[in-house]
């Protein structure tokens, strides 16, 4: 039986928060032990190229989401693990993607669009200021991931789906011109994917910073859950667990069981402080074993790195001889043996 391609990237442009936790790494980690899947998850690190222009900042982050990836279970056994910049094959197939790519279809792409509309509200003269081509042309670096491995589905969150759709129009101009080389990519929409609410009440993001480290230590991570936001309802007051951050969080680790014990305290008037107290408890319960094998992997990154060089190693086994394929099939060869 083949075994159906999954394909995720992780950009490393910062910690692992319990949103990510919760929406992407732990359907992923159980993802990565079905046998009938086979799954490919990478450091997009060129890609944080885009947005970051730290060095530092990348490597650590790089580093930080390898050994959380790692500390939560992920089965590489079943899983190709790799970092993007040891598949070198990855940028070519890009290349060859940007001679069939459309420039109209790049215009069309949201974070472009959205950077122009940007400029031209801030009443710039020119409405490309400050977009790079790394920004532009993101859309086929992202296919040029996809397309390497013939992955035919790509979880996804709502806002890239337009991606996938471009990586579809390109492999499928590719194999107009060159012949059938690339399966075309599915979007995989978790309609029900879970979106935490951050100290704040939005939504869970570095960007707001108003998010939860995943393996923050514990003293940390109750300074933080005490900082989150509640109304000014009193003790012995009901509570509406709708729209609370405080429910929204216990919830998404607690079972239903759980939940629902809480969901009645909340009705009979639970106080701020010890469902506060409670949360903290249940998630510190809950990740401190990954923690601890965390920060084990932290001080040792030559592990880290011999778990992402033999990622590496299973991926180039199949991109090298594809990039092979795919040059005769445009015409790049060696003139004679």
């Amino acid at each position: 039986m083949n075994k159906a391609i999954v394909l995720t990237g992780i950009t490393t442009t910062g910690t692992p928060h319990l949103g990510n936790y919760v929406g992407a790494i732990r359907p992923a980690i159980a993802a990565s032990k079905d046998a009938n899947v086979a799954p490919f998850y990478f450091l997009a690190d060129y890609h944080a190229l885009i947005k970051c222009q730290e060095p530092e900042k990348i490597r650590k982050s790089s580093r930080e989401i390898a050994a959380t990836w790692l500390a939560l279970g992920l089965d590489t056994s079943n899983t190709v693990f790799y970092r993007q910049s040891d598949v070198p094959e990855i940028m070519e197939l890009a290349w060859m993607l940007c001679c069939v790519t459309a420039k109209g279809l790049m215009n069309r792409a949201h974070a472009y669009k959205s950077a122009v509309a940007e400029n031209e509200q801030d009443g710039e003269h020119d409405p490309d200021k400050g977009i790079s081509m790394g920004l532009f042309s993101y859309p086929i670096l992202m296919a040029a991931d996809i397309l390497m491995f013939n992955a035919s589905k790509v979880p996804v969150g709502k806002d890239q789906i337009q991606h996938i759709e471009m990586a579809r129009d390109i492999a499928g101009r590719f194999n107009h011109i060159y012949g059938e080389h690339f399966v075309l990519p599915e979007a995989i929409i978790e309609e029900n994917g879970a979106t935490l609410a951050g100290l704040d009440g939005r939504k869970m993001s570095k960007s707001y910073n108003n998010a939860i480290p995943l393996f923050e230590s514990e003293k940390k991570l109750r300074k933080l859950i005490n900082k989150i936001k509640t109304n000014s309802l009193e003790p012995g007051e009901p509570k509406d667990p709708n729209g609370c951050t405080l429910f929204s969080l216990y919830q998404a680790f607690a079972s239903k069981a759980e939940t629902d014990e809480i969901r009645r305290r909340y009705a009979e008037g639970i106080s701020w402080g010890e469902m506060k107290q409670i949360l903290f408890e249940y998630i510190n319960n809950h990740i401190a074993p990954a923690r601890e094998r965390y920060e084990a992997l932290m001080q040792a990154p030559a592990h880290i790195e011999e778990e992402l060089q033999e990622g590496a190693r299973k991926a180039r086994a199949i991109s090298v001889p594809f990039i092979k394929t795919l040059r005769e099939a445009v015409g790049i060869s060696r003139i004679s043996l």
